[in-house]
C-alpha cells in the first residue's frame, strides 16, 4: 500500500508537496475506510483519497509526477549512453527552478515491510538516489549514491541489509539509469519487490494512458468475471439483465508502409473479432444493444469496472485523473465504496483520483476528513497541495457548501468580464 509520495519541481510543482495516506487518529468510519499497517509509524492507510482543485490547477501534474517517477524506475535501464530525458518538465516560471533537479520519493508497505525510495534527476542524468527499509522501527539504509561534480563521478554507500553483487550492479550503472532497475535487470532479488511494486502494484489512469477497453472484454471471457461485472452494470443500470461476448469472424484491412520504396500496401484478412452484447429488459419488452449503441457513460463504466475488479482482487494502488469523467456522481460513489467494503476489497487496494464533482464531499459516509486533498495554483503559478484537515474541519461541517465559498480555497479565479457582468 502507498504511504507516502513527494515530488518537488515537476512542472507546477515547484516546492515539495506531499500526498499522504496515513490515516489521522479519527475513529471514524476506521474500520472501513482504513487498513490497519500493524506498524506504529503508520498505524492506519487510508484505502482512497480524492484531490480537488481549478482547472490548471496542477491536479493532473500531481498525477503526471507520479507516472513519471514509474516510468523512470521501469525504463532508465534500456536507456542507450547519453540518452536523456527530453520528457522531464522542471518548473520554468522562476530563474531558478529551471537549473535544479526534479526530486521523486515514494513510500509503501511490501509484506509488512516499509519501503522509502527515492531519486532526484535532470534531463542529462540521475543526480541521487536511495533506498531504506523498514524491517524493523529503526531504519536500514540499503543503498546510497550521488553525483559528486568535482570528480564527475557517482559515489555509492552501500549498507549490509542489501545483499547480492553490488559491485556489478554499481559498475552497470550508467548516469542515465537508475541503479534499482540496473540492479533488478541483472537479477537483484533484494531489490526486485521494490521494483515490482512500481511495476505490477502502482496502476495510472489519465489522458497519457486511458483505459483499454480490451482488458474488460478479456474479463467478459471469464464466467466468474463476467458475473462480476454484470452484477455491478446491474446496480447501475436496472434495465441490463445481461452481457454476452460474441466471436465472430470478420474482414479486416491493414495498411503497411514500405520505408524503403514509400510504397502502401493495403490488405485484407478475415480475422476474429469480439463483439459485446448488452441485453436490456424491461416492463415493456426487451433487445439486444451493440456497444457503440450504449452511452458514453456506460462504454466508461464497463471499461472502468473490469479494471477496478481486477484491482481490489490483486489489491493495487489506483490512481485515476477526473475520475468522474461521463459517469453520473452516483456511480462515483459506488465505484469508490468497492474499496471501502472489506468482503470486498480483500486485498488492501487503494484508490486515489481527481475530481470536480463537489456533491462527492457530503456524501454520506463516502469520506474521512483525512481523505479530501486540494491543489491551488499560486499567484506565482506554482501549485500547492493540501489536506481538508488543515482547516480543522468539523465532523459535521457541510464541506461542498464550505468549499464551493472558498472557505478551503483551490477554486479558480474568474474576473467579472470572463462572466460576462457588467460593473
Amino acid at each position: 500500500m502507498l504511504v507516502e509520495f513527494r515530488i518537488k519541481n515537476f512542472r507546477s510543482l515547484r516546492d515539495e508537496q506531499v500526498l499522504s495516506l496515513v490515516a489521522s487518529s479519527d475513529k471514524t468510519l476506521l474500520d472501513t475506510h482504513a487498513l490497519d499497517t500493524g506498524l506504529k509509524a503508520a498505524p492506519h492507510l487510508l484505502k482512497s483519497a480524492v484531490v480537488y482543485g481549478a482547472n490548471a490547477s496542477g491536479k493532473s501534474n500531481l498525477i503526471k509526477a507520479l507516472q513519471y517517477m514509474r516510468g523512470v524506475v521501469l525504463e532508465s535501464a534500456a536507456l542507450q549512453p547519453g540518452q536523456t530525458f527530453d520528457r522531464l518538465q522542471p518548473f520554468k516560471l522562476d530563474a531558478t527552478s529551471g537549473s535544479q533537479p526534479t526530486e521523486f520519493e515514494v513510500t509503501f508497505i511490501l509484506a509488512g515491510v516499509r519501503y522509502q525510495y527515492g531519486f532526484s534527476m535532470n534531463a542529462q542524468r540521475i543526480v541521487s538516489e536511495q533506498l531504506l527499509v523498514y524491517k524493523a522501527f529503526k531504519p536500514q539504509r540499503w543503498f546510497e549514491r550521488h553525483f559528486d561534480a568535482e570528480s564527475g563521478k557517482d559515489v555509492y554507500e552501500f549498507g549490509p541489509g542489501l545483499k547480492g553483487a553490488k559491485n556489478l550492479w554499481e559498475g552497470a550503472t550508467r548516469p542515465n539509469a537508475l541503479f534499482l532497475s540496473v540492479a533488478v535487470q541483472l537479477n537483484s532479488e533484494a531489490l526486485r519487490p521494490v521494483f515490482d511494486w512500481f511495476a505490477n502494484r502502482l496502476v495510472i489512469v489519465n489522458e497519457q494512458s486511458p483505459l483499454s477497453p480490451q482488458f474488460s472484454v478479456q474479463m467478459l471471457k471469464q464466467e466468474t468475471q463476467r458475473k462480476a461485472i454484470c452484477e455491478f452494470l446491474r446496480a447501475a443500470d436496472i434495465s441490463i439483465a445481461d452481457i454476452e461476448l460474441a466471436t465472430q469472424q470478420a474482414m479486416v484491412r491493414t495498411i503497411k508502409f514500405d520505408l524503403a520504396t514509400g510504397k502502401r500496401e493495403e490488405a485484407a484478412s478475415e480475422q476474429a473479432v469480439d463483439e459485446v452484447k448488452f441485453h436490456h429488459i424491461t416492463e415493456h419488452g426487451q433487445a439486444v444493444f451493440d456497444l457503440m449503441d450504449e452511452s458514453s457513460g456506460t462504454r466508461n463504466l464497463l471499461f472502468l469496472t473490469g479494471p477496478i475488479l481486477d484491482i481490489l482482487n490483486k489489491g493495487q494502488t489506483l490512481v485515476v485523473d477526473e475520475l468522474d469523467t461521463s459517469l453520473h456522481t452516483l456511480l462515483v460513489q459506488a465505484l469508490v465504496r468497492l474499496f471501502h467494503r472489506p468482503e470486498v476489497n480483500t486485498g488492501g487496494a487503494q484508490l486515489i483520483f481527481t475530481t470536480h464533482d463537489t456533491s462527492l464531499l457530503d456524501a454520506y459516509g463516502l469520506f474521512r476528513r483525512d481523505q479530501v486533498w486540494f491543489v491551488e495554483k499560486r499567484p506565482d503559478q506554482s501549485s500547492s497541495l493540501y489536506p481538508l484537515l488543515d482547516f480543522s474541519p468539523r465532523k459535521n461541517e457541510a464541506l461542498e457548501r464550505g468549499y464551493l465559498q472558498g472557505r478551503y480555497g483551490a477554486l479558480p479565479f474568474l474576473r467579472n468580464q470572463a462572466l460576462g457582468v457588467k460593473h
